[in-house]
Order: C-alpha cells, then sequence, then structure tokens
C-alpha cells in the first residue's frame, strides 16, 4: 500500500509487522511533499534532514520492540502558529523576525515530540491566523487538493491540504472561530475542535476564550489517537483541563444507540448553500434511518456575530500592539484586512468587550440547556462550498468579511464547545462538504463517537 495514502493507525501496524518501516514511511511522504506541494503550499518549512533522523530514532526503536508512543514514527506537520524547538515560528508575518534564537516547544510540539512522532515541517496559515482562508504576504496562497483554483480554507488550511494530498496523516491547527473545521470541511478531512482548554496552549492567545488546538487527521480513529497524545495538562497554560479520566481511543468505538440528536439547518439565521443543504439533509436522513433518531431544532441563540468580531479584533488589536512596539514597521508590512481589524480592535472599550463576553456566556448558557434535551447537535459544518483562492469571501458574495460566512463554527468557539467536522459527500463539482458534531462542553469522547458512527455508516 502507498504509505502517502495510509492512515496514522495503518502506518503503526505496518511498523509493528516489520511491512513497512518509519523511513520508508517518511521517505514516501517527503517525496510527496516534493511533487505535490508547489502547486498547493501547504508547508511554510520542510526539514527532510530532521525528519528522516527521527524516522531512523523511531526505526531503531520498533526494532527493539519498544516503541516510545501510541504513534511512534508516524510522520505529523505542526501549523506554523505553535512554537517548535529548532524551527522559526513567523506565523505567516513579515514582521517576525527568523534570526533569533527558537528553543521552546510549545505544549503541542512537546507532546507529539514525547510520543515519537517524526516531524515533517510546519503548515501555513494566514498572517497571525486571522481568518478563515489561508493566505499571507509572507507565503503566499494555499490551495485546496480537490481543485488548485479553490482556497483550502483557513486559517488550518495548510494542515488541511497536507493531510488531504497525501503530505503526511496527521497535523495539528487552531481553531479561533472555525480553523480547523472550516479547512477540514473544505479538504474533505476530519477536524477536530475540542473543549477549551483539553489541548493546552503556550504562549497564552491574545485571543483567548476563543482559541483553541485541534487535531486534523484522514479518520475518527485518527483523531481520537491524536487526543490521547495531545490532551495532558501543561503548567504553562492556566486554563488547561485535568487529564481525561478514559482514553479516546478507548471511547471512540463505542455504541451510541439511545441519543438523543438535533439536527439544525441553519442555526435559525444562516444562509445555506442548496447544494451543500442537500448532501447534509441526506446524511442526516440516513442518520436517522440508521436507528440514531435524529429531530429538527435550532439551538436557540441570534446570530452572535458582532460578539464575535468585537472579541477577534481586540485579541488581533492586543497582539499587533505588541508586535509594533517591538518591530518598527509592523503596520506597514502587515496584510491589508488584518490591519482593518487592528483598527477596528483598536476602538473597542472595556465595556464593549465585556458585553460581548456577556453575549458569549449567555450562548453557553442556552446550548447547555439545549443539550439537557439533545445529547449532540449537528449543523452544516459550513454554509457554502470551497471558493476561489486569494479572496477573503466569495468573489461576487456581496460579502465583507469572513464571519459573515462561518456563521456554522465561531458560534461553538463563544461556548467553548467540542465539535468536529467529518466529510460526508461532495457537490456535483466534486467540492467536499462536512458534516459538524457539536457536544456539550467536557464531552468530546461522545463527539468522537457519534462522529466515527458517521463515517462507518457512510463506509457501508
Amino acid at each position: 500500500m502507498d504509505p502517502t495514502q495510509m492512515t496514522a493507525v495503518e502506518l503503526v501496524a505496518a511498523y509493528g509487522s516489520r511491512s513497512l518501516s518509519p523511513v520508508e514511511a517518511t521517505t514516501a511522504i517527503l517525496d510527496r511533499i516534493g511533487t505535490a506541494d508547489g502547486d498547493l503550499g501547504a508547508y511554510c518549512l520542510v526539514d527532510g534532514d530532521r525528519a528522516l533522523d527521527q524516522a531512523r530514532a523511531s526505526e531503531a526503536r520498533w526494532h527493539r520492540d519498544h516503541p516510545q508512543g501510541l504513534l511512534d514514527g508516524v510522520p505529523v506537520s505542526i501549523k506554523d502558529i505553535f512554537l517548535t524547538d529548532g524551527w522559526p515560528t513567523l506565523r505567516g508575518s513579515r514582521s517576525i523576525d527568523p534570526d533569533q534564537p527558537w528553543t521552546v516547544d510549545s505544549p503541542v510540539a512537546a507532546r507529539l515530540r514525547s510520543d515519537g512522532m517524526v516531524f515533517l515541517g510546519k503548515t501555513t496559515t494566514p498572517e497571525l491566523a486571522w481568518k478563515a482562508v489561508t493566505d499571507s504576504p509572507l507565503t503566499g496562497i494555499t490551495r485546496n487538493p480537490a481543485d488548485p483554483r479553490l482556497t483550502a480554507g483557513g486559517s488550518s488550511g495548510g494542515s488541511a491540504a497536507a493531510v488531504a494530498a497525501g503530505m503526511g496523516p496527521c497535523s495539528v491547527g487552531t481553531d479561533g472561530g472555525g480553523s480547523v473545521r472550516i479547512p477540514a470541511s473544505f479538504c474533505g478531512i476530519v477536524g477536530f475542535k475540542p473543549t477549551h482548554g483539553r489541548i493546552p496552549l503556550y504562549p497564552a492567545s491574545p485571543f483567548g476564550p476563543l482559541a483553541h488546538a485541534g487535531p486534523m487527521t484522514r479518520t475518527v480513529e485518527d483523531t481520537a489517537l491524536m487526543m490521547d497524545i495531545l490532551a495532558l495538562p501543561d503548567p504553562r497554560d492556566p486554563t488547561s483541563l485535568a487529564p481525561p479520566q478514559r482514553t479516546f481511543r478507548g471511547e471512540f468505538n463505542r455504541e451510541v444507540d439511545g441519543l438523543h440528536v438535533a439536527y439544525s439547518r441553519d442555526l435559525g439565521y444562516a444562509k445555506v448553500d442548496r447544494e451543500v443543504a442537500g448532501v447534509v439533509d441526506a446524511v442526516v436522513r440516513r442518520i436517522d434511518e440508521a436507528g440514531l433518531p435524529v429531530t429538527e431544532a435550532d439551538p436557540g441563540f441570534t446570530d452572535p456575530i458582532e460578539a464575535f468580531e468585537v472579541l477577534w479584533a481586540s485579541g488581533a488589536a492586543t497582539l499587533l500592539d505588541t508586535m509594533a512596539a517591538a518591530s518598527p514597521g509592523t503596520r506597514e508590512k502587515v496584510d491589508p484586512g488584518l490591519g482593518r481589524v487592528w483598527d477596528r480592535g483598536e476602538q473597542i472599550s472595556a465595556v464593549e468587550y465585556l458585553r460581548a463576553r456577556d453575549v458569549a456566556a449567555q450562548a453557553g448558557i442556552t446550548m447547555g440547556s439545549f443539550h439537557e434535551e439533545h445529547n449532540v447537535l449537528l449543523t452544516p459544518a459550513v454554509g457554502i462550498p470551497a471558493f476561489e483562492a486569494g479572496h477573503e469571501v466569495p468573489p461576487g458574495s456581496g460579502l465583507e468579511r469572513w464571519p459573515q460566512w462561518a456563521t456554522f463554527s465561531f458560534p461553538f468557539n463563544l461556548t467553548q464547545q467540542p465539535a468536529i467536522s467529518i466529510p460526508v459527500g461532495v457537490t456535483a463539482a466534486g467540492l467536499p462538504v462536512g458534516l459538524q458534531i457539536v457536544g456539550p462542553r467536557h464531552s468530546d469522547d461522545l463527539v468522537l463517537a457519534v462522529a466515527r458512527f458517521v463515517e462507518w455508516l457512510l463506509d457501508q
């Protein structure tokens, strides 16, 4: 089997049976990056020498029958937002100096390293992960493997494109308003945003309670294994949660009979492309017919876009003010769209910020009540398919800002709930469509179990 198309679980099984080695798998994936990434722009850094060194060390451990972790020797990429020892973390910005010591691992990088995974390189992000498509003045445009004329989504678009194109089975992205789930939906992979604090972050994100990290893979099982690696507390993140009481790999395949499932086609206010709605409606019918009854129900909150944009702009301005103080000329170098967000953020008062936080809290309370009746909520992951690359909004749509089309994702950053996008079909043009599954806070294992049920159902 082609190593570039194997899942992490399949790679580990092949290592254990000696039918494939970590060096062989890593070499094949590096070759794939060399041939495919020129058209896609998913990576901003590839370190083949380091990857092969790590693969050889993993191979030696497998030969001794002592793998270091769950996914020892499995190649992984890391979004260029996470600090990674030995590599610059430029965050898509021309204002960050690459010529400085890079000696710190973020919690994400530290956990992947301790598990023995092979670091391929860093994936692209829009500047400071500010929008839901992936292009930046530093690294250019990241394109969709399903159709390179189109966007991969964002802000973890590099990670999604890499996984979808066979340039590594696993990646880790960030999600402050849909940045894992949107590109997962556009590229046809699995993208999981767990409960806030489940995967620790360091340095602290200026986007505060909106900021999450999450795995991006091709299967729910790989996602569960990545969660077992990543979901441990770190003393550098005061919001990180206690260790899970159960393993995700032990819970993702459990029975889901008897659940109360709700489906909201539009959250009560969102616009949805007709083809996207048709694909998602068809999958929801299959779920219902398979014995997991689905009730149509909207969550009950109104569109929280104004509150989200207040919180988002405040975070961006805080970070950019700090960068400008350290690096004169930042304002002249910054992505023009991000510059406009910066200007808006500097005008926001503390009262406006706290009012926005109250909107988030009220949405969380509403969802808490909703989940008293419904265990999980199903929605489209994104209301539109991928659109032309290089644009913040679909050309000709009349929209001005990315949150106006990311209506299904950012509400659940406000509420800090676990939410996953899984691929469930394609449009007539062959563009992937994702289903979003949302659960109550701290129900990450339940969300994965429902996702696995749907994945299994669609494989029948």
